[in-house]
Protein backbone atom coordinates (compact mmCIF):
# COMPACT_ATOMS: atom_id res chain seq x y z
CA UNK A 1 0.00 0.00 0.00
CA UNK A 2 2.96 2.58 1.15
CA UNK A 3 6.00 1.87 -0.62
CA UNK A 4 9.22 4.01 0.20
CA UNK A 5 12.78 3.22 -1.38
CA UNK A 6 16.19 5.10 -0.28
CA UNK A 7 14.50 7.98 1.82
CA UNK A 8 16.65 10.92 2.35
CA UNK A 9 15.70 13.81 4.34
CA UNK A 10 18.23 16.22 5.60
CA UNK A 11 18.57 19.63 7.16
CA UNK A 12 21.05 21.96 5.46
CA UNK A 13 24.02 19.78 5.62
CA UNK A 14 22.69 17.31 8.22
CA UNK A 15 21.34 14.13 7.06
CA UNK A 16 18.61 13.41 9.44
CA UNK A 17 17.34 9.85 7.46
CA UNK A 18 19.50 8.24 4.93
CA UNK A 19 18.49 5.36 2.37
CA UNK A 20 15.02 4.47 4.72
CA UNK A 21 13.25 1.20 2.63
CA UNK A 22 9.53 1.31 3.82
CA UNK A 23 6.75 -1.04 3.23
CA UNK A 24 3.49 -1.10 4.61
CA UNK A 25 0.66 -3.53 3.68
CA UNK A 26 -2.76 -3.12 3.06
CA UNK A 27 -4.96 -3.47 6.17
CA UNK A 28 -1.27 -2.97 8.43
CA UNK A 29 -0.85 -1.06 11.61
CA UNK A 30 2.99 -0.54 11.93
CA UNK A 31 4.55 1.26 14.73
CA UNK A 32 7.70 3.52 13.95
CA UNK A 33 9.54 3.37 17.81
CA UNK A 34 12.46 5.08 18.62
CA UNK A 35 14.10 8.05 21.24
CA UNK A 36 13.83 11.65 20.58
CA UNK A 37 15.55 13.15 17.45
CA UNK A 38 16.06 9.48 15.96
CA UNK A 39 13.76 10.60 12.89
CA UNK A 40 10.03 9.70 13.83
CA UNK A 41 8.91 12.88 13.15
CA UNK A 42 10.79 13.59 10.15
CA UNK A 43 10.12 10.65 8.83
CA UNK A 44 6.39 11.08 9.02
CA UNK A 45 6.73 15.03 7.98
CA UNK A 46 8.45 13.89 4.74
CA UNK A 47 5.70 11.05 4.19
CA UNK A 48 3.45 14.17 3.92
CA UNK A 49 5.26 16.16 1.95
CA UNK A 50 6.25 19.21 4.99
CA UNK A 51 9.89 18.52 4.70
CA UNK A 52 11.20 17.92 1.59
CA UNK A 53 12.59 14.44 0.74
CA UNK A 54 16.57 15.18 -0.69
CA UNK A 55 16.79 11.49 -2.32
CA UNK A 56 14.43 8.08 -2.70
CA UNK A 57 10.78 7.73 -3.86
CA UNK A 58 7.03 6.86 -2.33
CA UNK A 59 4.47 5.73 -3.47
CA UNK A 60 1.07 4.97 -2.26
CA UNK A 61 -1.30 2.22 -3.79
CA UNK A 62 1.28 2.22 -7.21
CA UNK A 63 0.60 6.34 -7.87
CA UNK A 64 4.15 7.93 -7.49
CA UNK A 65 3.75 10.52 -4.54
CA UNK A 66 7.52 11.95 -5.02
CA UNK A 67 6.52 15.44 -6.50
CA UNK A 68 3.72 15.71 -5.03
CA UNK A 69 2.75 19.15 -2.52
CA UNK A 70 1.13 17.96 0.97
CA UNK A 71 -2.16 18.88 -0.49
CA UNK A 72 -1.95 16.43 -3.82
CA UNK A 73 -0.82 13.42 -1.26
CA UNK A 74 -4.09 13.92 0.39
CA UNK A 75 -6.14 13.85 -2.70
CA UNK A 76 -4.19 10.95 -3.08
CA UNK A 77 -5.23 8.61 -0.11
CA UNK A 78 -2.63 10.07 2.86
CA UNK A 79 -4.32 11.36 6.38
CA UNK A 80 -1.93 12.47 8.56
CA UNK A 81 -2.36 13.24 12.36
CA UNK A 82 0.48 15.67 13.34
CA UNK A 83 2.10 15.68 16.67
CA UNK A 84 0.26 18.05 19.00
CA UNK A 85 -2.44 17.20 16.93
CA UNK A 86 -2.85 20.60 15.47
CA UNK A 87 -6.72 21.34 15.61
CA UNK A 88 -7.96 24.90 14.99
CA UNK A 89 -8.91 25.86 18.66
CA UNK A 90 -10.98 28.50 17.44
CA UNK A 91 -13.38 26.49 15.45
CA UNK A 92 -16.06 24.51 16.35
CA UNK A 93 -15.61 20.05 16.25
CA UNK A 94 -17.95 20.20 13.30
CA UNK A 95 -15.61 22.77 11.60
CA UNK A 96 -12.42 20.92 12.39
CA UNK A 97 -13.89 17.86 10.97
CA UNK A 98 -15.19 20.16 7.95
CA UNK A 99 -11.64 21.38 6.89
CA UNK A 100 -10.62 17.49 6.56
CA UNK A 101 -13.77 17.48 3.79
CA UNK A 102 -12.70 20.41 2.15
CA UNK A 103 -9.48 18.90 1.08
CA UNK A 104 -11.35 16.33 -0.64
CA UNK A 105 -14.11 18.11 -1.94
CA UNK A 106 -16.90 16.68 0.68
CA UNK A 107 -19.13 19.17 3.04
CA UNK A 108 -21.57 16.59 4.59
CA UNK A 109 -19.71 15.26 8.12
CA UNK A 110 -20.41 11.35 7.33
CA UNK A 111 -22.29 10.27 10.43
CA UNK A 112 -19.54 7.18 10.38
CA UNK A 113 -17.42 9.67 11.83
CA UNK A 114 -19.28 10.34 14.67
CA UNK A 115 -20.27 7.15 15.21
CA UNK A 116 -16.60 6.22 15.41
CA UNK A 117 -15.86 9.10 18.00
CA UNK A 118 -19.83 10.00 19.62
CA UNK A 119 -18.08 12.43 21.69
CA UNK A 120 -17.37 14.62 18.93
CA UNK A 121 -20.73 14.50 17.79
CA UNK A 122 -21.80 15.82 21.69
CA UNK A 123 -19.58 18.66 21.29
CA UNK A 124 -19.58 19.46 17.36
CA UNK A 125 -20.61 22.90 18.23
CA UNK A 126 -17.75 23.17 21.03
CA UNK A 127 -14.38 25.44 19.78
CA UNK A 128 -11.68 22.52 19.60
CA UNK A 129 -9.73 24.54 21.98
CA UNK A 130 -11.89 23.82 24.64
CA UNK A 131 -12.03 20.04 24.37
CA UNK A 132 -9.87 17.76 26.82
CA UNK A 133 -6.53 16.38 25.45
CA UNK A 134 -8.14 12.78 24.71
CA UNK A 135 -11.22 14.76 23.04
CA UNK A 136 -8.49 16.73 20.72
CA UNK A 137 -7.00 14.28 19.42
CA UNK A 138 -9.85 12.25 18.55
CA UNK A 139 -10.78 15.22 17.06
CA UNK A 140 -7.41 15.16 14.81
CA UNK A 141 -7.75 11.79 13.89
CA UNK A 142 -11.26 12.15 12.41
CA UNK A 143 -10.40 15.45 10.83
CA UNK A 144 -7.88 13.10 9.16
CA UNK A 145 -10.40 10.31 8.34
CA UNK A 146 -12.60 13.03 6.91
CA UNK A 147 -9.92 12.97 3.70
CA UNK A 148 -10.58 9.03 3.16
CA UNK A 149 -7.22 8.11 3.13
CA UNK A 150 -5.79 4.67 1.88
CA UNK A 151 -3.06 4.89 4.56
CA UNK A 152 -3.12 7.19 7.97
CA UNK A 153 0.00 8.91 9.35
CA UNK A 154 0.09 9.54 13.06
CA UNK A 155 3.08 11.74 14.68
CA UNK A 156 2.76 10.59 18.66
CA UNK A 157 -0.67 10.49 19.23
CA UNK A 158 -0.23 9.62 23.32
CA UNK A 159 1.53 12.68 23.83
CA UNK A 160 0.28 14.23 26.78
CA UNK A 161 -3.00 11.78 26.86
CA UNK A 162 -3.94 9.75 30.23
CA UNK A 163 -2.91 6.33 30.54
CA UNK A 164 -6.74 4.83 30.16
CA UNK A 165 -7.72 6.74 27.26
CA UNK A 166 -4.22 5.69 25.60
CA UNK A 167 -5.93 2.26 25.88
CA UNK A 168 -9.28 3.62 24.20
CA UNK A 169 -7.13 5.21 21.44
CA UNK A 170 -5.67 1.64 20.45
CA UNK A 171 -8.68 -0.26 20.22
CA UNK A 172 -10.20 2.69 18.12
CA UNK A 173 -7.08 2.32 15.99
CA UNK A 174 -7.94 -1.23 15.19
CA UNK A 175 -11.39 -0.38 14.86
CA UNK A 176 -10.50 1.60 12.16
CA UNK A 177 -8.26 -0.61 10.02
CA UNK A 178 -10.97 -3.52 10.36
CA UNK A 179 -13.91 -1.27 9.37
CA UNK A 180 -12.14 0.92 7.21
CA UNK A 181 -9.95 -1.35 5.43
CA UNK A 182 -7.03 0.99 5.77
CA UNK A 183 -3.47 1.18 6.95
CA UNK A 184 -1.75 2.86 9.79
CA UNK A 185 1.28 4.02 10.82
CA UNK A 186 2.33 5.55 14.13
CA UNK A 187 5.17 6.78 15.66
CA UNK A 188 5.54 6.41 19.06
CA UNK A 189 7.93 5.86 22.71
CA UNK A 190 5.10 4.42 24.78
CA UNK A 191 5.86 1.11 24.74
CA UNK A 192 2.15 -0.22 26.46
CA UNK A 193 0.35 1.33 22.77
CA UNK A 194 2.20 0.01 20.85
CA UNK A 195 2.18 -3.42 22.04
CA UNK A 196 -1.55 -2.93 22.00
CA UNK A 197 -1.88 -1.63 18.55
CA UNK A 198 0.54 -2.93 16.30
CA UNK A 199 1.01 -5.85 14.16
CA UNK A 200 4.44 -4.86 12.96
CA UNK A 201 7.32 -2.63 14.98
CA UNK A 202 10.03 -0.78 13.66
CA UNK A 203 13.07 0.64 15.55
CA UNK A 204 14.59 4.05 13.93
CA UNK A 205 17.87 4.89 15.24
CA UNK A 206 19.65 8.10 13.62
CA UNK A 207 17.61 7.70 10.40
CA UNK A 208 17.81 3.98 10.01
CA UNK A 209 15.22 1.32 10.63
CA UNK A 210 18.01 -0.93 12.89
CA UNK A 211 15.41 -3.67 14.30
CA UNK A 212 12.30 -5.10 13.33
CA UNK A 213 9.40 -7.78 15.11
CA UNK A 214 5.92 -8.91 14.67
CA UNK A 215 3.26 -7.61 17.37
CA UNK A 216 2.62 -11.53 17.69
CA UNK A 217 5.55 -12.65 19.23
CA UNK A 218 7.34 -9.33 19.77
CA UNK A 219 10.42 -9.38 22.04
CA UNK A 220 9.26 -6.22 24.32
CA UNK A 221 12.63 -6.30 26.24
CA UNK A 222 14.77 -5.89 23.07
CA UNK A 223 12.04 -2.83 22.12
CA UNK A 224 12.67 -1.27 25.47
CA UNK A 225 16.50 -1.18 25.43
CA UNK A 226 16.51 0.58 22.24
CA UNK A 227 14.03 2.88 23.97
CA UNK A 228 16.12 3.27 26.45
CA UNK A 229 18.61 6.52 26.95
Amino acid sequence: MLNVSNLQVAYGQSTIISDMNLNIAENEIVAVVGRNGMGKTTLMKSLIGMEKMRGGTAQLDGQDLTGLKSFQRVKAGLGFVPQGRMIFPTLTVKENIETGLAAVGEKKVPEDLYELFPVLKEMQNRRGGNLSGGQQQQLAIARALATRPKVLLLDEPTEGIQPSIIKDMAKTLKRIRDERGLSIVVSEQVLSFVMDVADRILVIEKGKIVHEESGDDVNQEKIAAYLAV
